[in-house]
C-alpha cells in the first residue's frame, strides 16, 4: 500500500508553521478554541487572507448577532487585510437568522447549500459555540447536537476543503464531541498577572505530524498575530557555523585579548559578570566597535538603557550608520522566546557575526511576570540557538559583590557559556579599585591572573597583577607576609 501524501499549507503567520511542525495539513478539520479576547477571530482572518486565492476561495460563516461588516471594520485595521480579496477570493455569510431558531438541521442545510454553490477550498465557522448554545436554549431542535456534529464532521471530510471552527471554550475540559472529530485542535489562552497580560497558543492535537509541545507566547500587533516559537524549531541558518577554535575574535582591548589566550574563539558565548559601574557595558561596546572596524555587522539588545549616546559617541554613530542593529526591547510583556526570535531573524537578515545582550539582569526585570520562573531554562535554549547560527555572543550580568562567596552569575547559568570574565571591587590604599579575571575559556588556555583596571574617557585600561597583595577576592587585600617583612624588617646600615 502506497503512503498517502499530505500537502502542508504555509500559513504565513510568523511562528505558526514551526509550532505546527511544518505547516497546516490541507483538507484538515481544525478547531480554534479559547476564551473571549484570546485572538481566535484574528487568527482565523489572518489564516484566511494568507491562504485564500481565486483558485482556493474561502467561505467565512458568522453566526454571531453582529453583521460581518462590523467584524470587517475591525479586521481592516490589520496589515494582513486585503480588500481586493473580498467577494473574489473571500465571501462572508451571516447565519444569525438560521441560528436564532435553534434548528440545527436548518443551520446545517444552509452551510451545505453555500458550500455546494461556491466549492470553497477554505471554510470558517465563527463562532461555532454560538450554534451549540442556540441548540441548548431551544428544546425543539429537529436533530440532536451530537448528530449535528457527526454530520458536519462527515461533510467536512467530503468537501475537500481545509475547515476551521472557531469556538469560545474556556478550558479543554469543556465537554464537546467536536474535539474528538477534529483533526487539529489549536487552543488560545490569555493570562493576567499583576499588570501584565500574556497570550499563549498550544497545539493540543494535529493528526499526522509531530507538533511542538507546550505553550508558546504570541503577540497581537498591527501586523496581526506573531507567535514566538522556541529557538531551534525553525532550522537555524548554519552557514555561519563555528570556525575552528584557532580562529579568534578580538574584544577590542589588547590586554583582555591577551588574558583570553589570544582573543575569544569565534562562535563562543562570553559572560561578563560584575557589580554596577564596573564597565560591563563599555566592554560590550568595545566588542561591537572592534567588529565594525573589521567589517562585521553587530547586534545589540539593550535591556537597561537605550544604546544611544549615553553609551558613547562611537557606538551611537555605528548604530546610526547601520553597522550595528538594535533589537527593540521596550515592548511590554517580553518573553525570552520573543527576543530569541527577533535576534535570529536579524542575524539572518544582516548576516551578523557579533551579538550583545546587555544585561541579563535588565532582561529579567522586563520579562512578563509569568515568564520569570522559567528564565533560566529559556535562557539556556536561547544561548544554544544563537550558538547554532555561528555568531559570537557577549552577555553581561549584574553581580552583587559578596566577599564571603565567589559567584559568576545570579542565575546559575555560568555553565551555559563558553567563557566567563568576572569583575570585582576591592579596597586598596583607601580607594575603591576595580579588578578583573578570566574564569574560563572552554577548551583553551587562558590567564588566571587577577588584574587591576581603570576606566576613563578612552575606555577600559587593564594593568598588571598586584603581585605584592593577597586576599584580593575578599575585597580588602593585604601585603603578603614576605613583602611586609622586606618593607618593615631590620636593615643593615
Amino acid at each position: 500500500m502506497s503512503k498517502a501524501t499530505i500537502n502542508r499549507l504555509q500559513t504565513s503567520v510568523p511562528g505558526l508553521d514551526e509550532v505546527l511542525g511544518g505547516g497546516l495539513p490541507e483538507f484538515s478539520f481544525n478547531i480554534l478554541a479559547g476564551p473571549p479576547g484570546s485572538g481566535k477571530t484574528t487568527l482565523a482572518h489572518q489564516l484566511m487572507f494568507a491562504l485564500a486565492t481565486p483558485e482556493r476561495p474561502a467561505l467565512y460563516f458568522t453566526v454571531l448577532g453582529e453583521p460581518p461588516l462590523k467584524m470587517l471594520r475591525y479586521q481592516q485595521q490589520f496589515e494582513f487585510f486585503d480588500s481586493e480579496k473580498i467577494n473574489h477570493a473571500i465571501r462572508f455569510i451571516n447565519l444569525a437568522d438560521d441560528t436564532v431558531t435553534g434548528d440545527l438541521g436548518k443551520v446545517l442545510e444552509r452551510i451545505v447549500a453555500e458550500v455546494k454553490a461556491h466549492a470553497p477550498g477554505l471554510v470558517f465557522v465563527d463562532s461555532f459555540r454560538s450554534v451549540i448554545l442556540a441548540a441548548q436554549g431551544n428544546g425543539h431542535a429537529f436533530i440532536s447536537l451530537q448528530q449535528f456534529v457527526q454530520q458536519l464532521g462527515m461533510l467536512m471530510t467530503s468537501w475537500q476543503a481545509t475547515t476551521f471552527l472557531v469556538g469560545e471554550y474556556f478550558h479543554e475540559r469543556d465537554p464537546s464531541p467536536i474535539f474528538t472529530v477534529a483533526d487539529g485542535l489549536i487552543w488560545m489562552r490569555q493570562s493576567t498577572q499583576d499588570n501584565s497580560v500574556v497570550r499563549k497558543i498550544e497545539i493540543m492535537k494535529m493528526r499526522g505530524q509531530p507538533t511542538s509541545p507546550g505553550l508558546h507566547s504570541f503577540r497581537i500587533s498591527n501586523a496581526g498575530i506573531n507567535i514566538f516559537a522556541p529557538p531551534g524549531l525553525a532550522d537555524p541558518d548554519t552557514s555561519g557555523s563555528q570556525e575552528p577554535l584557532e580562529h579568534r575574535v578580538s574584544l577590542g582591548n589588547p590586554r583582555l585579548d591577551e588574558m583570553l589566550g589570544g582573543g575569544l574563539p569565534s562562535g563562543y558565548s562570553l559572560l561578563i559578570a560584575g557589580p554596577t559601574g564596573s564597565g560591563k557595558s563599555i566592554l560590550a561596546g568595545e566588542f561591537l566597535a572592534e567588529g565594525a572596524r573589521n567589517g562585521e555587522i553587530g547586534i545589540i539588545a539593550a535591556f537597561e538603557q537605550r544604546p544611544n549616546r549615553s553609551r558613547g559617541k562611537l557606538l551611537a554613530d555605528l548604530i546610526e550608520s547601520g553597522k550595528i542593529s538594535v533589537i527593540d526591547t521596550q515592548a511590554a510583556t517580553l518573553s525570552v522566546d520573543e527576543i530569541s526570535m527577533l535576534l535570529i531573524t536579524e542575524i539572518k537578515r544582516r548576516k551578523a557575526t557579533r551579538v550583545v545582550l546587555d544585561s541579563l539582569s535588565g532582561f529579567e526585570v522586563l520579562l512578563a511576570p509569568t515568564f520569570r520562573d522559567t528564565f533560566r531554562e529559556a535562557l539556556s535554549r536561547m544561548v544554544s540557538a544563537l550558538a547554532a547560527t555561528g555568531v559570537t555572543v557577549l552577555m553581561t550580568s549584574e553581580l552583587e559583590d559578596r566577599y564571603d562567596e565567589l559567584r559568576f552569575s545570579p542565575y546559575g547559568n555560568a555553565f551555559m557559556t563558553d567563557a566567563i570574565i568576572v569583575q570585582r571591587y576591592i579596597e586598596l590604599d583607601s580607594r575603591l579599585q576595580r579588578m578583573m579575571a578570566v574564569v574560563k575559556v572552554r577548551a583553551s588556555m587562558h590567564s588566571n591572573e587577577l588584574r587591576l583596571y581603570h576606566i576613563d574617557d578612552d575606555g577600559i585600561h587593564i594593568g598588571d597583577m598586584l603581585v605584592d597583595q593577597e586576599g584580593l577576592l575578599g575585597g580588602r587585600p593585604t601585603l603578603r607576609p614576605e613583602v611586609a617583612n622586606d618593607d618593615h624588617g631590620p636593615r643593615d646600615d
